[in-house]
């Protein structure tokens, strides 16, 4: 009997924490013409010339703080039990392979081991909760490349994005009530940035996005691609469903990277805010993210818990991702069966 071929794609992550791996993750990362979407001699000149040079030693640092002796890159080693969990819920009719979009394990690598598991058609589930060219758009652009120099290509689909998913915002909202939200002054909802100029992009009709005030803060017909608008509706749907007052909620974006003008409001200004009018502990929740990594890990514990503390502030609480909580494998399978 011919199986089910699905393929899970995250981000990606450096196979070690050495200065040199994180080089060559980050070259093939910021060369992707859709995460900065430059032109080609631009770019290159940006990525090779400065950006991968100065940011390959510093974020090595960074990342041998949240790297594991036993198990290595959090983001890949939560990958990892999502696909086995997976493979498991779905049994013997589904053949579920694991790959990262960018390094280990590779597209191309996971995409052949469908092929010579004679699978009948292939579901791509690229796990980035809300759509962005950056991330849903260049796994679908990578995955469309490969096959189409097979010379049989099955079905193939893909899910485009699941932010608004009943059992992901139970999901994050079960996670945050150990912690209490009522214990704590004030509420992010902190989503990794994009430049604006890609939002725009997602703007077909050219009058909208950036142009209309509150232009994400309800998804439509016209912003329903849009990656601040589903963050948006993503954050509303979590908040209303622990019962959180539009006052003691913020939305916004981290991980700015040049000087170009990304989405707002950034966390750390809005960190900055918060101190400022005497605000001590905060409840940090980042719905971008099925599975915990550098950005929830260090950069909001302790970057944005540092500098809080910094500011007068005593505690920043990270709200944990979505990682092996059945719930979430849940939703893999609600997607395979019902997308």
């Amino acid at each position: 009997m011919a199986k089910k071929g699905i393929l899970l794609v995250n981000l990606g992550t450096p196979d070690s924490p050495s200065t040199a791996d994180v080089r060559k993750y980050l070259g093939e990362f910021l060369m992707d013409g859709r995460v900065i979407d430059v032109n080609p001699v631009l770019r290159t000149f940006l990525v090779k010339g400065i950006i991968v040079p100065f940011r390959s030693p510093k974020s090595a640092k960074l990342y041998k703080e949240i790297w594991s002796e036993q198990t290595g890159s959090p983001l890949l080693y939560y990958s990892i039990l999502q696909q086995k969990l997976l493979q498991e819920k779905l049994g013997n009719g589904y053949h579920v392979e694991l790959a990262m979009r960018y390094q280990s394990p590779s597209i191309e690598e996971a995409l052949d081991r469908l092929k010579k598991g004679l699978v009948e058609s292939i579901q791509v589930i690229p796990l980035f909760p809300q759509y962005a060219s950056a991330s849903t758009g260049s796994v679908i652009e990578k995955v469309m490349n490969l096959v189409k120099e097979w010379q049989t290509i099955p079905d193939i689909s893909f899910v485009n994005s699941f932010h608004n998913h009943p059992l992901m915002i139970k999901n994050f909202a079960e996670n945050s009530k150990k912690y209490g939200h009522e214990n704590y002054d004030h509420v992010l909802f902190s989503f990794h940035g994009l430049p604006q100029r890609q939002l725009i992009k997602c703007d077909h009709t050219g009058k909208y996005c950036q142009k209309v005030e509150g232009c994400c803060n309800t998804l439509n017909d016209v912003n329903k691609f849009c990656y601040s608008a589903q963050s948006h509706d993503t954050a509303h749907l979590i908040a209303k469903e622990l019962g959180l007052p539009k006052e003691k909620y913020t939305i916004c974006f981290q991980s700015r990277l040049g000087n170009d003008p990304w989405v707002q409001p950034y966390t750390s200004e809005i960190i900055t805010k918060l101190a400022a009018e005497g605000k001590k502990r905060l409840l940090v929740f980042c719905p971008a993210f099925v599975a915990d990594c550098l950005e929830t890990v260090y950069e909001v514990t302790e970057e944005y818990g540092s500098e809080f503390k910094h500011l007068g502030g005593e505690h920043v609480q990270l709200v944990e991702s979505l990682n092996d909580s059945p719930l979430f494998i849940d939703l893999l399978e609600d997607l395979v069966i019902n997308k």
